[in-house]
């Protein structure tokens, strides 16, 4: 361990249990601490570490929202005094231990009690049955929150507790070590190993106090088997301890659960199944959903979770999800009764805010995808379909790697030079690269990439200490990838040169599938660990890749919570954020940035309703009308060419052609009413104000806007917009609240003016996504799919509101459009006026002739909350045309083994 670490891991144990230090004091106990590690220590490293300190102590989580059933009294409070915490205090004292900032403890504890609060009372003997849902982020802490919650619950009399950990073994592993680290207090694996003697095998919060161990039916090395149980069954008889599983989401381990449960039933031993029972459903939107229209096991395994619940007087159900797009609210059979889905959590959902260092999806793809230049983190691949096509055989063979995954291999080795430059070395550094569903092909990625990694070891070891290294191919293409992406950093070339073969020496490539588990962060000693791992399904939901730094992901666009469930990046990068590399195709990137809008739509409709007052069918209902069920419901109904009616509602919400067509027919007839609009409006002498936006117009009545969406020529691929669905939400509410509008054309406050509408205006650009051109349309900012710019939906709100709107909102400036779009009066119609453009670095492609050379029509509207909210307007969706836009499901092999067992 480096002295840097030795430094900051004794002034983070030092801290524990202190009030908060001044910076001045703080300083003082790091520079004491370092004379007595090492007296040598820069006083620039001591500086280092005295911000990281006080980094992780501005980290905090909060609550975000609860929305439960009014009816319920929470009764933690008044069971408080009589509850001991002896699981949960020496949880905390691990966590503390471990470095978590205490404001993340503090949150969590917080949160975890209202979660608990809304369970059912474990003294409580009457039957009861409880389902909720907690609603996270990707990769931001939902293991810490579940596991804080079993704590917690086990103290207040809870004595069997399942967790449903996922459809891959590794996941449940993974799960299982945390569970044995952050409740049990004892490898489960080890002290099931008969060959290892009688040591307890103390880990995690063991250290602290081993007494009340709880009782594991499950172990690192094996799932829940009933003779095994039962050879445990008269150690759970009196219950004096908790008892525990963490069992594979699947339909033959539920199976054998159910059986041993009936079977000690059957003998008079109702103890059991007497006591109160608490099962987790971690990735409760993975395989838990009842989805007639896919996998019969899919339904059989959520038909097993409700026999479950149904075998105990008293349980409760709690699913952990990031996705819920896709889970139990949206019902492919069409029945818009919430209260029919059997897994639905009636009785509450919490919505948790991700931590204030979280590296999550609206950082990377909303934040990071700023308009019309490069993006922050995110990189694409184009040069994949020769040697490794998206969708490919089984038998495709590998011989070559593309440019881009090598350049992202060069990155990687560099990061990890950087990050052992800034005292990381004790620190596991990974890579991910997943590019294929089959395994046979993940074993040849994996081959190749060796390959690639020892000449690049080799060269390194001969030359890196030579005064003319970048002479050697190998170097000099790691000195070229260190330009193009690293030079900002604080270190010159020279210092990476010198310690880059030390640092990524012991760098290894490892398989990660059903079918080889080589992924193994254990006995690393005092350095960290640096992975290149190769994967399909597995490395796509719940497992954790430590100090995950760069990413090269090829896959399918496809049902796109499965998508963001694949986003392994998402996490926590502290110390080394600025190095994170992620690459994918633009059409993925596409896809990404549209879930993460509705991703944070989701949680803010969660607040809203929250501060309603509403219940948790409200919040099921909302999310089935929202804009993105259109792909979710087309998605489970694909078929050959079906048609799905889906119904939408467009209250406080904002849609835009984002896309367009670029047959010039069409572009030359939404010119013609465009300029038709602007005529009209000009003869009726309305007031033109020249705004920060452009051209504002105001108490435009609806049949302008109306007279305009008639005439308009809607894409296929911009769904939302057609105006079929979009007019009839209008008519219904033309003579009240969307009577009148405001009218905005945008313009740009410097370059040439155009009359083309019939007003001068100053066109905007925008850069296409040069994809989707072949295919007869574009796509507007590429991959934000989006022609408008932040802060648009700000045009005609008055002052006061957009200032009080703001203050509400504390997100240091960076104000979504969405807080202006709910203090509207009136709705606002945005004409724009667009100049497209080939995106940076791509001139010279051949289809860049294809982009219109004219500024084009596209248009936009903010609808403001409407009283009428819970009417909706119905959607067609061709499923086929679908299928041909977003491609195929891709379900692995590996996933279609492990479901069946």
């Amino acid at each position: 361990m480096s002295s840097r670490q030795q430094v900051l891991d004794m002034v983070e144990a030092g801290l524990y249990s202190q009030p908060r230090k001044s910076e001045d004091e703080l300083r003082v106990l790091v520079k004491s601490i370092a004379k007595v590690v090492d007296s040598d220590l820069d006083d620039t490293v001591i500086e280092e570490i005295a911000r990281e300190i006080e980094s992780k102590q501005g980290i905090k989580v909060g609550l975000g929202a609860i929305v439960d059933n009014v009816k319920f009294k929470p009764w933690l409070d008044d069971a408080k005094p009589e509850i001991d915490p002896f699981y949960w205090k020496r949880y905390e004292k691990l966590l503390l231990n471990n470095g978590l900032p205490r404001d993340v403890i503090t949150g969590t504890d917080i949160v975890t009690d209202k979660i608990l609060g809304r369970l059912g009372n474990p003294q409580e003997y009457s039957s009861w049955d409880r389902r909720g849902m907690v609603v996270g982020h990707v990769q931001s802490g939902k293991t810490l929150n579940y596991t804080s919650l079993i704590c917690k619950a086990a103290d207040a009399g809870y004595r069997l507790i399942i967790v449903v950990a996922g459809i891959h073994n590794n996941l449940r592993n993974q799960t299982q070590i945390r569970i044995d680290e952050g409740f049990i207090g004892r490898d489960t694996g080890k002290s099931s190993d008969k060959k290892a003697g009688n040591a307890k095998h103390v880990i995690g919060v063991g250290h602290f106090d081993s007494n009340r161990t709880p009782v594991s039916l499950t172990n690192t090395s094996r799932d829940f088997n009933k003779p095994t149980a039962s050879t445990n069954t008269s150690e759970i008889d009196s219950y004096r301890v908790p008892v525990v599983l963490v069992i594979k989401k699947n339909h033959r381990t539920l199976e054998n659960l159910l059986e041993w449960l009936k079977d000690n039933s059957a003998r008079g031993d109702k103890e059991m199944i007497d006591q109160p029972m608490l099962l987790i459903d971690d990735e409760a939107d993975n395989a838990s959903i009842n989805t007639k229209y896919s996998d019969k096991l899919v339904t059989k395994i959520n038909g097993q979770i409700r026999d479950l619940l149904k075998m105990f007087h008293r349980s409760c159900y709690v699913g952990y999800t990031a996705t819920p797009f896709a889970n139990i609210f949206i019902d492919p059979d069409e029945n818009h009764d919430v209260h029919k889905e059997d897994l639905f959590p009636k009785d509450f959902i919490i919505g948790l805010d991700a931590p204030s260092n979280y590296f999550g999806p609206k950082k990377i793809f909303i934040d990071g995808l700023p308009d019309d230049e490069e993006p922050t983190w995110l990189r694409s691949i184009s040069d994949n379909e020769d040697l490794l096509p998206i969708k490919h055989k089984i038998g495709h063979e590998v011989y070559q790697l593309p440019d881009s995954l090598m350049f992202a291999l060069r990155t990687f080795l560099l990061s990890r030079a950087i990050r052992n430059l800034r005292g990381q070395s004790s620190s596991h550094c990974s890579m991910l690269v997943n590019a294929s569903r089959f395994t046979r092909i993940q074993s040849q990625l994996k081959n190749r990439l060796h390959e690639a990694l020892e000449r690049i070891q080799n060269s390194l070891r001969l030359n890196s200490s030579l005064t003319s290294a970048l002479k050697d191919p190998e170097i000099k293409a790691l000195f070229d990838v260190w330009e193009a992406e690293y030079q900002d950093t604080e270190f010159e070339w020279d210092e990476i040169q010198k310690t880059i073969f030390d640092a990524i020496a012991s760098a290894k490539v490892v398989e990660v599938n059903s079918r080889a588990n080589e992924l193994d962060y254990s006995n690393s000693g005092d350095r960290g660990q640096t992975v290149i791992a190769v994967g399909g399904f597995s490395l796509s939901r719940g497992l954790t890749l430590e100090g995950l730094t760069v990413t090269w992901f090829l896959r399918n666009t496809m049902m796109y919570d499965t998508l963001m469930q694949m986003g392994r990046w998402f996490g926590y990068r502290n110390g080394y954020e600025d190095l994170c590399r992620i690459w994918m195709p633009d059409d993925a990137i596409d896809w990404y940035a549209f879930i993460a809008n509705a991703a944070e739509e989701l949680h803010d409709e969660l607040k809203a309703m929250d501060q309603a007052k509403a219940a948790p069918e409200d919040f099921g209902l909302a999310v089935r009308s929202h804009p993105a069920s259109l792909l979710v419901t087309a998605k489970n109904k694909m078929g050959a060419g079906l048609e799905v009616t889906t119904f939408v509602g467009l209250s406080n919400r904002f849609i835009e052609t984002a896309k367009v067509s670029i047959d010039s027919t069409k572009l030359d007839s939404n010119l013609a009413i465009a300029i038709k609009l602007v005529s009209n409006l000009k003869k009726a002498t309305f007031t033109i104000e020249d705004t920060q936006w452009g051209l504002l117009l105001r108490d435009v009545p609806i049949q302008y806007i109306d007279e305009f969406l008639a005439g308009w020529s809607n894409t296929p691929e911009s769904v939302i917009t057609e105006t079929g669905p979009v007019r009839s939400y209008l008519s219904a509410r033309k003579a009240d609240e969307l009577a009148l509008w405001d009218l905005l054309i945008p313009s740009l406050q410097k370059g040439d003016e155009d009359n083309t509408l019939g007003v001068s205006i100053i066109p905007t650009n925008r850069s296409i996504n040069l994809d989707d051109l072949t295919d007869g349309y574009m796509s507007f900012s590429g991959k934000k799919m989006r022609v408008a710019s932040r802060g648009i939906e700000k045009a005609g709100v008055e002052p006061s509101k957009a200032k009080v709107a703001e203050n509400s909102y504390d997100k240091n400036g960076n104000y979504p459009d969405s807080i202006y779009r709910k203090v509207r009066d009136k709705p606002l119609f945005i004409l724009h006026f667009v100049k497209p453009k080939a995106p940076k670095n791509k001139e010279g492609d051949s289809r860049v002739a294809l982009i219109p050379s004219y500024p084009v029509v596209a248009w936009g509207i903010s609808l403001p909350v409407s009283k009428k909210a819970s009417e909706k307007v119905a959607y067609i969706v061709n499923t086929q045309r679908y299928n041909e836009l977003y491609g195929e499901d891709d379900i692995d092999e590996e996933y279609e083994a492990e479901l069946n067992g």
